[in-house]
């Protein structure tokens, strides 16, 4: 069995000694440009085209994260790149979802008692009590109901706060007034006062946080984008905190990363930024996971995680 590594972040050599420690009968190496031997599994996280093509031989592509948008972005810009009959496999889970857990209700809470405009006041040395937000009113919106949306609306229900989910299809969680489908998504909007997007990134869903949603969000509404920056135009959520519509966001990831110095966000009161690290991907929990499925697969056993390439996730 040949394994090939890449890792964009020129991190790989951790990767590569515990995933040669979980499949000690593998032979795993690094992909480097120009490598073109032969492989049976590929694990990835943001690699270049060239990794991919003209290796019919691939049984099986394992994506170091939840969002396989890179990966397809390839195949869309050029077919026929990704092996035909490799499976595209994402993870689920491995600890990300307890991560997300935590940043969205960490968002919620600040938001719902004003903890953001506190930081605002402190800094002006004011002395002032804000009223907090009803609770009964403070309706959030999570945008995504996959394993890990799922997990934060449900999460959010022991809040206190009314929960909205939107998916594609429709979706049952207790506690969740769940959305489904393009009919229903200005009804899952409307008079929402916290939005939290946990979206897979497609070409259905980029730019779908534009103006147009802002608009049907409750006055004064909240922002968290936790999916993929192309899902936001940015301009347009500008011109909605200028005009009040929008009151404050909070965003951890953006069309281009790291966010140049020179974008707006960096200085428009009231947005926060974090560097992508909503959920982090823990590399011992995704290397079990992702030995355990290559094992399966060798088995000629089905596995989880496996993505429909047509619907991007």
């Amino acid at each position: 069995m040949k394994i090939i590594l890449y890792e964009h972040n020129d991190d790989a050599a951790p990767w590569l000694q515990d995933l040669s420690r979980a499949l000690p009968e593998a032979d795993v190496r690094v992909w480097e440009p120009g490598d073109t031997a032969p492989a049976d599994y590929a694990v990835v996280w943001r690699a270049p085209r060239e990794l991919f093509a003209n290796r019919p031989d691939l049984k099986a592509v394992f994506n170091l994260g939840a969002g396989v948008d890179a990966i397809l972005d390839i195949e869309r810009k050029e077919p026929g790149t990704l092996p035909p009959n490799a499976l595209l496999v994402r993870l689920e889970d491995s600890g990300m979802s307890q991560q997300m857990v935590e940043y969205a209700v960490y968002t919620v809470l600040r938001y719902l008692r004003r903890m953001d405009e506190y930081d605002a006041l402190q800094r002006e040395h004011r002395w002032e009590k804000l009223e907090p937000h009803a609770r009964s009113t403070f309706t959030v919106g999570v945008l995504g109901m996959g394993v890990l949306g799922a997990r934060v609306a449900q999460s959010l229900t022991t809040l206190g706060v009314p929960v909205r989910g939107f998916s594609r299809t429709k979706r049952e969680i207790e506690g969740v007034q769940t959305f489904a489908g393009a009919g229903q998504f200005d009804a899952f909007l409307d008079g929402a006062k916290m939005l939290i997007n946990l979206l897979p990134h497609t070409p259905d869903t980029e730019g779908i946080l534009n103006a147009r949603a802002f608009e049907r969000l409750a006055p004064g509404a909240y922002l968290v984008n936790l999916a993929r920056g192309p899902h936001v135009v940015d301009n347009d959520l500008l011109q909605a905190m200028k005009s009040g519509q929008i009151a404050a966001a909070a965003l951890d990831v953006f069309h281009q990363e790291p966010l140049p110095d020179n974008h707006p966000f960096w200085t428009t009161p009231r947005i926060e930024i974090t560097p992508h690290v909503a959920a982090i991907t823990l590399r011992e929990e995704s290397i079990e996971q992702i030995a355990l499925k290559i094992r399966a697969l060798t088995r000629g056993e089905p596995i989880s995680g496996i993505v429909d390439a047509k619907r991007g996730y």
